[in-house]
């Protein structure tokens, strides 16, 4: 299986295979021409109250990444990360970020599951 994590705002490679942005907004300043984005599966990312409580500060990485795979346990959003398993299966997969720190945000929570299965 070969995922990776980069930012949308670098430019796209030729080896990217899909690139699936999951990120629930819309990254600033960015065209969706320029994005070059395959999928957008915003029901795969943190919901708006989890999103909003870690870019507070008012926890750790840790407890982020717990919470944020007990939603994506629940039955919709499992759903769509079976998609983006058999999508990697297939071939390459990019998930696509405007996060400043990608290692320390959703799309690393997100790498990881996909890793372990």
């Amino acid at each position: 299986m070969s995922v990776r994590v980069r930012r949308v705002y670098d430019p796209p490679e030729p080896d990217d295979g899909v690139r699936v942005l999951v990120d629930r907004l819309w990254p600033r300043g960015l065209s969706k021409d320029a994005a070059h984005v395959d999928e957008w599966p915003k029901g795969l990312t943190p919901s708006t109250e989890l999103r909003r409580w870690y870019h507070a500060g008012q926890g750790s990485y840790e407890e982020f990444r717990q919470r944020y795979e007990a939603e994506l346990a629940e039955p919709d959003a499992a759903e769509l990360l079976a998609h983006l398993r058999a999508s990697a299966r297939r071939g390459r997969v990019t998930l696509l970020t405007a996060s400043k720190a990608p290692e320390e945000s959703h799309a690393a929570v997100l790498l990881g599951l996909l890793k372990r299965t």
